[in-house]
């Protein structure tokens, strides 16, 4: 083949926002690797800077990862530990179960105004000290809810605390994938997802049995102590992640690989071209690698605020930028779908008490917190099956697809926990109405929604955000959790009436309400790549960090 035909070829070339080359097939790509036999493109390609977050040991990243996972439990926690204490608060603090249900509101109310807030805030002033803030934040809102007198204490306790956990709903995912590599990034996701779960349903059981032994005062005074040494342990050892990279290069890179990709044919006709492919790789990989910085100190990597890779816009620019992505399908989707995972949350957090403490099972406080158990472990199996399994099948995906990478090979997994969602929850509902062994309502429904809340929150995440528009990843996390908290938020409102107009009528509403959210998958396997198209042009002005300047 000609020059000319092989031009005529890359200029009929078609890039589309998500679309990577993952694998090098042939194994002939002068690219860095994942370093074993699998042949994976490391997307995004590490620089030679040795601040790099993705160039931190294996041993470092662990440790980052597992602070970060550690600080995600304990904020999900506090902000959902109060299910067994509802009986408590209504003898102690002369309140309804109602206005508790309206106190949680407030919980979903912090979270998301404090999503919007918290992400501009990191990106002007370091990650770091976002975390730590938002520790100080936790502290308060105990102190708030350990000597509570009445409704308006719970009203600042949840209103505080929900604010502070915040960054678990948006940071701590962007955290996550500045650690990780594309190829890993599901099970980064999905392990955020699961400590968020963890602390869901770990902190009710946990708060079960201190207040039948010391009292629900101490559910607060116990998660004092605990942040304290929490915030000390990450002042002197957690570091910054944050790291600006040059998305002009990387698109170069990507456009340079699929290059010698789309002209493989060309090459028997034409050997000039597989060189000229070699020199554009070569090309490429150095001038996204090449740094002359130096390795910081231990002070200078523990400093409170760091603007060395700070965000130059103002923060109100940052602020109003996930604005722009409201009407992206893909994240529209995400959104709604990971929304719909907050209602199944709320409504066992809110029921539980209501369900499980009166007949026919007059469990003890005790006992209704140790129910979470069966969704503690479904969470478990989920974010083994959201991340591990899905990072696996979208690979082997990719294989079968030329070493192509297309966000839609990962919805294909949703398929399970469709059918998991619906069925918890009709059998979460059904058998306290019917009267059931309360392993039905208990194992199997709370295990199944458990099994697909964090299997469809991790796949939702990774979808809608990382996979589809990877450059503008902090601004779709915001977008999802945001309006997925506004979803949370108003299903707590509307949660006890729904409740009392007939559980029957109620659980099969809600079955049909999952069934067609996510169910809507199939819509984006079959027309996914065709949105991302759409997409493209308004993609590629917004990527440019000065779109919309104030």
């Amino acid at each position: 083949m000609s020059d000319n035909s092989e031009v005529v070829e890359i200029n009929h070339y078609e890039m589309v926002p998500g679309t990577v080359q993952l694998i090098d097939i042939t194994g002939t790509l002068d690219v860095q690797k994942n370093g074993d036999d699998s042949n994976i493109i490391l997307q995004p390609q590490p620089s030679s800077n040795p601040n790099d977050p993705l160039r931190f040991s294996t041993r470092k990243r662990r440790l980052q990862f597992l602070l970060l996972f550690v600080w995600c439990v304990l904020q999900s926690a506090t902000s959902n530990f109060t299910g067994p204490l509802y009986d408590a608060f209504v003898e102690d603090l002369h309140v309804t179960y109602d206005q508790i249900n309206d106190t949680a509101a407030l919980c979903f109310t912090g979270l998301g105004v404090g999503v919007a807030i918290v992400q501009p805030c990191a990106a002007k002033f370091g990650q770091r000290v976002v975390y730590l803030s938002c520790t100080l934040i936790a502290i308060i809102a105990c102190i708030v809810g350990g000597t509570a007198k009445g409704l308006t204490s719970l009203y600042i306790f949840n209103l505080l605390c929900g604010f502070g956990a915040a960054p678990v709903d948006s940071l701590a995912e962007v955290t996550a994938t500045n650690l990780h590599f594309q190829h890993e990034r599901s099970m980064a996701v999905a392990m955020i997802i699961m400590a968020l779960y963890v602390g869901c349903y770990g902190g009710p059981i946990i708060a079960g049995y201190i207040t039948e032994n010391l009292g629900w005062r101490w559910c607060y005074h116990i998660q004092i102590i605990l942040y304290c040494a929490l915030f000390v342990v990450m002042f002197f050892s957690f570091e910054e992640t944050t790291f600006k990279r040059d998305t002009e290069k990387e698109d170069e890179f990507e456009e340079k690989i699929l290059h010698q990709v789309q002209s493989m044919q060309s090459k028997e006709f034409d050997p000039s071209a597989t060189i000229q492919e070699k020199l554009y790789e070569k090309d490429c990989v150095e001038e996204i690698s090449t740094s002359s910085a130096t390795k910081k100190t231990y002070w200078q990597r523990m400093k409170l605020i760091q603007t060395e890779q700070a965000d130059t816009r103002s923060w109100l620019h940052i602020f109003i930028r996930p604005i722009f992505l409201i009407y992206f399908p893909a994240v529209i989707w995400a959104s709604v779908c990971y929304g719909a995972q907050m209602m199944w949350l709320s409504l066992m957090a809110n029921t539980q008490t209501l369900f499980y403490a009166s007949e026919p099972y007059n469990m003890s406080a005790d006992k209704v917190g140790l129910t979470n158990l069966s969704p503690l472990i479904g969470v478990i199996f989920g974010m083994l099956y959201g991340g591990q399994f899905v990072d696996w099948f979208s690979i082997q995906k990719a294989k079968r697809n030329s070493g192509i990478s297309e966000p839609e090979h990962k919805l294909w997994t949703m398929a399970i926990p469709l059918v998991t969602n619906a069925a918890g929850l009709i059998a979460y509902g059904f058998g306290p109405y019917y009267k059931a062994h309360w392993a039905i309502s208990v194992i199997v429904g709370q295990g199944l929604l458990g099994f697909s809340m964090a299997a469809t929150g991790s796949l939702c995440l990774s979808y809608g955000a990382f996979d589809c528009y990877h450059k503008l990843a902090g601004e779709s996390v915001v977008l999802i959790l945001f309006i997925r908290n506004m979803i949370g938020m108003i299903f707590c409102f509307v949660c006890q009436p729904w409740i009392n107009s007939g559980i029957i009528s109620t659980t099969v509403t809600m079955c049909a309400l999952s069934v067609v959210i996510n169910g809507a998958v199939i819509v984006f396997l079959a027309y996914g790549k065709t949105f991302r198209r759409w997409t493209a042009d308004p993609y590629s002005r917004y990527s440019d960090p000065n779109y919309g300047r104030i």
